[in-house]
């Protein structure tokens, strides 16, 4: 696999978004020193001109083949060519200009996982107040299910070994957004078995409300979904005697 950095940015109906951001995220990019690819997975239906605006960017695009967040992270990971992976949201709540943080981080700790935290030392939420309960509650949950220690587990401003993720990405069951927490665990449990230790690593961030457009997320789906995962992930993790 090539050396270098693999940016995705998972889409759904962003033309306005992507506009703004492609440009901030290729200017951020070019800081790290190193090649570097963007990838656009949008909607199996097209909803706008975001392909228009991709190429404008020169950026890579594609559509998933599937529907849900999952279904676009996977993609994502298998169509990658560099083997550092960045993913972010595409509708402006992750700021650019954090990139190079994250890189840093990465690069210098040596890490499996590096996350943009709204929750460590220095990290902001400005999201609603409604969104910001739900996720406490959430980080909460899933580290104790999962016995990862981090702050914010359920954000998707993060770098990963390419390599790792191709090798966990046909196990990966979950749909919606649970697919960040189910990767953690599972990268988590593979390096286990190696004998090895599993280090996440964060760097604070200010997340911001989306710029423009509607969230996508369908609130009682989205509960539902996660109330599945916690069961599931439970009983991946425990389901062996020897921990992790």
């Amino acid at each position: 696999m090539k050396n270098g950095i693999s940016l995705v940015l998972l889409s759904y109906g962003e033309e306005e978004n992507l506009r703004l951001l492609l440009p901030e995220i290729k200017k951020r990019l070019e800081e790290c020193g190193e090649k570097y690819e963007v990838l656009v997975v949008d909607a199996r239906e097209e909803l706008d001109n975001s392909r228009q605006v991709c190429a404008e960017n020169e950026v890579r695009y594609v559509n998933q083949a599937g529907n849900g967040f999952a279904d676009a992270f996977k993609t994502g990971i298998r169509l990658v060519e560099y083997n550092k992976f960045f993913i972010m949201d595409s509708d402006g709540s992750h700021k650019p200009d954090y990139i190079p943080d994250i890189y840093r981080l990465f690069m210098s700790e040596k890490c499996d996982v590096a996350i943009g935290s709204r929750y460590t030392r220095g990290g902001k939420n400005n999201d609603s107040l409604i969104s910001q309960l739900m996720s406490h509650t959430l980080n909460f949950v899933y580290g104790i299910v999962t016995g990862i220690k981090a702050k914010d587990m359920s954000t998707d401003f993060r770098m990963y070994r390419t390599r790792r993720l191709k090798e966990v990405e046909p196990e990966l069951i979950c749909r919606n957004y649970d697919v960040l927490q189910e990767v953690l665990l599972k990268l988590k449990i593979r390096k286990h078995r190696e004998g090895k230790r599993f280090t996440v690593r964060e760097t604070p961030i200010t997340f911001e409300k989306r710029l423009f457009g509607n969230s996508k997320r369908q609130l009682v789906k989205f509960i539902i979904s996660y109330m599945k995962s916690v069961f599931y992930l439970a009983y991946v993790r425990f389901k062996r005697h020897d921990s992790v």
